[in-house]
């Protein structure tokens, strides 16, 4: 039996980590500052920095840079946190806990926890007013939460890389999961996603880009 591949882990400008995705051929973050766009781009860009009870609905749990950064803010200001997520293709642990170690979030007692218990199923883990859920399944299959979510973060591979999670029929269920009010965000900026969201019912806007990225895109329900 052959060894696995070694750890493909990136250093991003940023201080912050990611690594290489072998099969959709690219990384999980962003080169350019893995935790800055998940700041920008999803933290912020979904207003969930100002939201006093988050609930955010994730398209790719990925490495959980998305989830430590949003943990984060949730402690630094005190309010509770409900997150689910769906994950398809779960990494090894050993690179979640590669790229996490001090880094932001990583300390939190509900990291931790996905440390200890990753992949596991069912996944659901409680700690310190934060629950997170991640169903390690095909979303495209699969009954999503209607009418719930305050922020969704559509973060799948790119969509020349992994188009069905960007299609304007998916888009339309993602846009059915959003509570009055609630926004998704994306690093993507294409047009196709951008009059996808439109046909969806959602009221689209440009916003710039995190490092690398010249714009990225919010909807509001």
């Amino acid at each position: 039996m052959s060894p696995p591949p070694p750890l493909q882990i990136i250093q991003t400008p940023d201080g912050s980590r990611t690594a290489h995705n072998l099969r959709f051929g690219e990384t999980y973050g962003s080169r350019h500052g893995a935790h800055t766009q998940a700041r920008h781009v999803f933290v912020e860009g979904t207003r969930t920095d100002a939201h006093p009870a988050p609930r955010v609905l994730e398209i790719g749990f990925g490495l959980g840079v998305n989830f430590r950064a949003t943990l984060a803010d949730a402690a630094a200001r005190g309010v509770g946190l409900d997150y689910v997520a769906y994950e398809f293709d779960p990494a090894p642990a050993e690179l979640l806990r590669a790229v996490s170690e001090n880094e932001v979030g990583a300390e939190h007692p509900a990291w931790q926890q996905v440390l200890q218990c990753w992949p596991h199923v069912p996944f659901e883990i409680e700690a310190e007013n934060v629950r997170l859920t991640v169903h390690f399944a095909d979303v495209l299959s699969v009954d999503l939460p209607q009418d719930w979510a305050t922020a969704l973060y559509l973060d799948g591979f790119s969509p020349t890389r992994n188009p069905e999670v960007w299609t304007p029929d998916f888009i339309s269920r993602l846009a059915a999961t959003l509570a009055p009010g609630g926004v998704l965000a994306t690093y993507s900026a294409a047009g196709h996603v951008r009059r996808a969201l439109a046909a969806a019912g959602l009221n689209v806007e440009r916003r710039p880009g995190a490092p690398g990225k010249r714009e990225c895109l919010r909807a509001v329900r």
